[in-house]
C-alpha cells in the first residue's frame, strides 16, 4: 500500500555518513575534532560517494554524555567552533552536492540547560517531569536541586531530565502524570519545532532524532508517541517539505508509520542489526538471548532468516513509498563492522551486502577503510556505561594518514580526545587511496555502482533466492548478488538466466552451469544478460 505522505526525492538514493565530531578531523590543533577540521575533509566524502552527512550532537553542552546532554539547542558546543563555521560546513557541503543532518536530543536536555534551570525555583513551570514525594525506583528519579523540590524524571543519566511529553495513561495514585495535551507537553512539542526550524532556516537537510520513542511515558504500543511525532510530520510536510526526520527508534514497523521517513535497525530492541553483526565484542547486552547466530560470522552461524524476518515486517509494515530502514555499518553506541574475529578483508562482502540491498547505507566514519573496534581504552565523557556496553572503542579517532597522529590534529597524541588505535598495522585514508585493490576504493566504486544503477536503489524490487550460505538475491530483476561471508565455501542453484551475466564487483563468485560457486569472503554483483 503506497503512503499518502511526501518524501523528500534526495533521501531514496541516498548514501547517509555518520560523523561523531570528537574525533573526526581536528583543524585547531586542541586533540578534539571540530567542524573546521570536518570541513577540510568534505572532498573525501565527496570522492567517496556520500550524500548526506549526519553528526552526532554538536549543540553546546558539559558533555557529560558526549554532547548527548544539551545545554543549548541553537548554539554550537565552542570547542567545535561557532554557529558561523557550521553555516561554512553547510554551504561547503551544499557546493559538493553533500546535504547536513543534526542530532536533535528531542526527550531530554543537560540539567545545565537554562529551561532546567528555571523549571527547578518554578513550581508553575510543566517542562519536565516533576513527583513532589517519590524517589523510587531508584536510577528514574532525582532529587531537585531548587526550591522547588521533589524528585524529577531522567531519561538516560541523572544528568539528563526528560522533558515533559506527558503521559498515555492516567493514574490517580500518582497526580504528576500530566495528560499529553496538558500546558507543559504542548509548550515542548511547539520548542521541538522551534529548534527544527532554527536550523532548517539555515540550511540544515534533516535532523536524525535521538530515543525518538522515549518522549511519551507509560505508553504501551508507543500510541500516544507515534502520535505527536505524526503530528510532527503534518507540520514538516506543511511547512518543510524538503526536510528528512530520521529516527533512532530500532522499529522502522513502528517509527516510519508515525511520521519518521526513516528508521535505523539498531543493535537494541528487534534483532535485525545484531543478527548481521553482532560478535559478542563490545556492546552487549545480557538480555540479548538471540545472539548466538550472526550472518557476517566468520565461522558461518547463520542468522540472515532473522534480518529477513525483521525486515519483511518492516517493510510490510511502511508501505511501498512510505519511507525507508537505514541501514548502519555500525554507530557511536555499537562495535564497529570490524571487530572480534571480523577483519578488514571480511568486510568487504559485508560493503557489498550493504550497497546493493534496499535499504538506506549508513557508513559510520572510518568503516570504509576498514577502522577497527579498539578494546580495552578508558571512558571519556560516559563511554563506558558497564564493562558490556563500552562504547569507547567505537569512537577512536579517524585515521587519514600513516604516522603518528595518522592526521587526525597536530595535538601531541597525548591530548587527543581518544588515544589513536595502537596497532602498527592500522588502515588510514592516505594509503588505501593510492591502492586501487583497498577496501576504501571498494566502498568507493559500489556506492557509484548502486547511484548509476537504478535497480540497486531501494525503488528496485527485491527477490530473496536463498536464506543461507551464500546468500543470494535479485535487484531489479537484472541484477544478481551473491554474497558468503563465512570462511568455508557455498554454493547454490540459480534459476535460469543467470549463465553468462556480467559481472560488476565479483571477488570470488563464479556462475556456471546453473549455479553460483563462492568462495570464503566472497561477493559477486552480476547484470543478467
Amino acid at each position: 500500500m503506497a503512503s499518502t505522505r511526501p518524501q523528500p526525492a534526495w533521501l531514496a538514493n541516498s548514501v547517509l555518513y555518520q560523523i561523531y565530531p570528537q574525533t573526526f578531523a581536528d583543524g585547531n590543533g586542541d586533540g578534539i575534532g571540530d567542524l573546521a577540521g570536518a570541513t577540510e575533509k568534505l572532498d573525501h566524502l565527496a570522492w567517496l560517494g556520500v550524500d548526506a552527512v549526519w553528526f552526532s550532537p554538536l549543540f553546546a553542552s558539559p558533555f557529560a554524555d558526549a554532547g548527548y546532554d544539551v545545554a543549548d539547542y541553537l548554539s554550537v558546543a565552542p570547542r567545535y567552533g561557532t554557529n558561523e563555521d557550521l553555516a561554512a560546513f553547510v554551504d561547503a557541503a551544499r557546493s559538493r552536492g553533500i546535504r547536513v543532518l543534526l542530532d536533535l536530543v528531542a526527550g531530554h536536555t543537560s540539567d545545565q540547560h537554562p529551561w532546567f534551570r528555571e523549571w527547578v525555583d518554578d513550581p508553575a513551570d510543566g517542562r519536565y517531569i516533576w513527583n513532589e514525594r517519590v524517589g523510587t525506583p531508584a536510577g528514574i528519579w532525582c532529587p531537585v536541586p531548587g526550591r522547588r523540590g521533589g524528585y524529577y524524571q531522567l531519561n538516560f543519566y541523572p544528568c539528563q531530565p526528560a522533558l515533559n511529553f506527558g503521559y498515555a495513561r492516567q493514574d490517580p495514585g500518582q497526580p504528576w502524570r500530566d495528560p499529553v495535551d496538558a500546558e507543559g507537553p504542548r509548550a515542548n512539542r511547539q520548542a521541538l519545532r522551534d529548534v527544527m526550524a532554527h536550523w532548517f532556516d539555515l540550511g540544515i537537510s534533516g535532523f536524525r532524532v535521538d530515543m525518538a520513542a522515549s518522549l511519551v511515558k507509560d505508553d504501551p504500543g508507543h500510541v500516544e508517541t507515534a502520535r505527536l511525532w505524526a503530528e510532527m510530520r503534518e507540520w514538516l510536510d506543511r511547512e518543510h517539505p524538503d526536510r528528512a526526520l530520521l529516527s533512532e527508534w530500532g522499529d522502522p514497523a513502528v517509527a516510519v508509520p508515525a511520521g519518521f521517513h526513516a528508521d535505523f535497525f539498531l543493535h537494541f530492541g528487534r534483532p535485525g542489526l545484531r543478527s548481521l553483526w553482532h560478535t559478542g565484542v563490545g556492546t552487549y547486552d545480557p538480555s540479548w538471548t538471540d545472539t548466538d547466530r550472526y550472518f557476517f560470522d566468520p565461522e558461518g552461524s547463520g542468522g540472515v532468516d532473522t534480518f529477513l524476518r525483521e525486515w519483511r515486517r518492516a517493510t510490510d509494515a511502511i508501505g511501498v513509498g512510505g519511507g525507508h530502514v537505514a541501514l548502519p555499518t555500525s554507530n557511536h553506541d555499537y562495535a564497529r563492522l570490524v571487530t572480534g574475529p571480523r577483519t578488514a578483508p571480511m568486510a568487504r562482502a559485508a560493503f557489498a551486502f550493504v550497497a546493493t540491498w534496499p535499504s538506506l547505507p549508513t557508513i559510520y566514519y572510518g568503516d570504509e577503510i576498514g577502522m577497527r573496534y579498539v578494546e580495552g581504552l578508558p571512558d571519556r565523557e560516559g563511554s563506558l556505561l558497564q564493562t558490556t556496553q563500552d562504547r569507547t572503542g567505537s569512537r577512536t579517532p579517524m585515521q587519514w594518514e600513516p604516522g603518528p597522529g595518522a592526521g587526525f590534529s597536530t595535538a601531541p597524541e597525548a591530548d587527543f580526545y581518544l588515544p589513536l588505535d595502537p596497532s602498527p598495522e592500522r588502515p588510514d585514508v592516505a594509503t588505501q587511496r593510492a591502492d586501487e585493490g583497498s577496501l576504501l576504493h571498494l566502498v568507493r566504486r559500489l556506492l557509484a555502482l548502486r547511484h548509476a544503477t537504478p535497480a540497486l536503489q531501494p525503488e528496485g524490487s527485491l527477490e530473496v533466492l536463498t536464506e543461507d550460505y551464500p546468500f543470494v538475491y535479485v535487484r531489479g530483476g537484472t541484477h544478481l548478488v551473491v554474497v558468503n561471508p563465512r570462511r568455508e565455501p557455498a554454493a547454490a542453484t540459480l534459476p535460469s538466466g543467470w549463465d553468462g551475466a556480467r559481472g560488476l564487483e565479483v571477488e570470488g563468485v563464479r556462475l556456471d552451469g546453473g549455479r553460483a560457486e563462492a568462495s570464503g569472503f566472497s561477493y559477486g554483483i552480476f547484470e543478467r544478460p
